[in-house]
């Protein structure tokens, strides 16, 4: 008599959330649809969907099979997006990371850089340019972050938006989320009229660090390291190591749900795995 094979459990993915990870996520995502309709699908497999296409850099068609449809995870990628959700989900880890680290959840402190990235065939004319300096035909990410390097502002722009005219949105957009800051760091590309601006319209003192007198080459400076290590972080995933996305919308929220990632596995660390360098180490 054949002895019958036990059926395994399937192997989760790395980007899968634990029982852990997941108890911080599931009260704040939504557990109804529009209309009242009952929902079909385990909304932990929908955010681990997310996390599987942000952290593989796979187009949604590619969406392992054992996830839901790629076209419910896209439909919920953007009606959580167009809805807010996203923001409060991140935005509540942010407040969860500060809280553990000793600091306020409303920072005061915090820095503002750019980085341009080359743009897919799916990003459209319309949205793209031609950063000069970095010489990359895409789009730019205009990040603000607090002083741990914890995401506070994303913004999207074609690559063509100066470093200046770009932060200056950003900058409003943080003033808003964080009316807290008050002091933040820069480098020399934000230099200029921007700063008088910063500080009549946004009641925030934007402070330039320069490179050492006489210094060539690399050279790691006060608090502008740790918005680097962000941009750093930002690029493991490989769905942003590139823009694919048509909207900038999209490009932004993929940004968040990188840094949801980031923090849950800071929050409760899967054990057997190094997890990021922690954010707390700054």
């Amino acid at each position: 008599m054949v002895a019958r094979r036990k059926r395994r459990k399937p192997t989760p993915y790395p980007s899968d959330l634990t029982e852990a990870q997941w108890e911080l996520i599931a009260p704040m995502v939504p557990t109804a649809l529009p209309g009242g309709r009952p929902a079909i699908h385990d909304r932990r497999r929908i955010v681990e969907a997310l996390l599987y296409v942000n952290r593989t850099g796979c187009s949604w068609r590619q969406l392992p099979h054992d996830f839901p449809p790629w076209q419910t995870v896209f439909g919920y990628f953007q009606r959580w997006n167009e809805s807010g959700e996203t923001d409060r989900i991140h935005d509540a880890l942010r407040a969860k990371v500060r809280d553990r680290s000793g600091r306020d959840p409303m920072a005061s402190a915090g820095m503002v850089d750019a980085q341009a990235v080359k743009g897919a065939d799916t990003v459209g004319t319309d949205t793209r340019g031609w950063d000069g300096g970095k010489r990359v035909n895409g789009r730019k990410r205009h990040v603000v972050t607090d002083s741990l390097g914890l995401l506070v502002v994303v913004l999207v722009t074609a690559a063509s938006v100066q470093d200046r005219d770009g932060g200056r949105l950003a900058l409003s957009r943080a003033k808003t989320v964080m009316p807290s800051m008050v002091l933040v760091w820069a480098d020399g590309g934000y230099a200029g009229r921007l700063v008088a601006w910063v500080a009549e319209h946004c009641r925030m003192t934007l402070d330039i660090v320069r490179k050492p007198k006489g210094k060539i080459g690399f050279s790691v400076l006060p608090h502008r390291w740790l918005i680097e290590r962000t941009l750093a972080w930002i690029v493991r995933c490989r769905r942003l190591d590139h823009d694919y996305e048509r909207l900038p919308a999209h490009s932004e929220a993929m940004i968040k749900w990188a840094m949801i990632g980031l923090m849950t596995r800071r929050l409760a660390p899967a054990r057997g795995r190094r997890p990021w360098q922690s954010p707390l180490a700054a």
